[in-house]
């Protein structure tokens, strides 16, 4: 028996019919065609599918679709706005805190929420902030370069490059 939905996602609302075993992150992609949300390892420990619900970042791999009915959904693909990256690719991009890609959709999303809470965090806030956040290529001191780079941006800093 399947069980109407409304959500709202990256500022569009959606209503459909989805079956109740259905995982959000099975939805954003396959329903709603939003590919960004990356699915790893279906059991939370990689965090590749991780997005804001109602201003949290969740991992939507063990979240069930009709648990999102009501919410507001923020993916990867509703950062930038006007054709702007936000602040958070910007840093990506500028510090190159990625190299294959696959974890830094919900890696963003996961640092997003980090300086939502905390506006000017330390080196080990972040690291702290991102730990349920799994890359394999980078060795993540370019990831937090790039947070640190988007939490000054964010402030309204200047925001510098670091030292390579």
């Amino acid at each position: 028996m399947k069980h109407k939905i409304s959500l709202t996602v990256n500022g569009t609302t959606y209503t459909h019919e989805v079956e109740p075993r259905l995982l959000l992150v099975h939805y954003i992609r396959d329903v709603l065609g939003l590919t960004g949300t990356h699915i790893g390892c279906d059991t939370t420990s990689c965090g590749a599918c991780t997005i804001h619900m109602n201003g949290k970042a969740v991992k939507s791999c063990t979240v069930l679709a009709v648990q999102a009915d009501g919410a507001q959904l923020l993916t990867v693909e509703g950062l930038a706005r006007d054709g702007q990256l936000h602040p958070i690719q910007e840093g990506f991009w500028e510090e190159h805190g990625l190299q294959c890609g696959f974890c830094t959709p919900g890696m963003m999303l996961a640092a997003l929420e980090l300086l939502q809470r905390i506006p000017d965090p330390t080196e080990e806030q972040i690291r702290a902030g991102i730990e349920g956040n799994l890359c394999r290529c980078t060795g993540y001191q370019h990831i937090v370069n790039a947070i640190q780079y988007a939490a000054r941006k964010m402030r309204g800093e200047e925001p510098r490059k670091a030292a390579v």
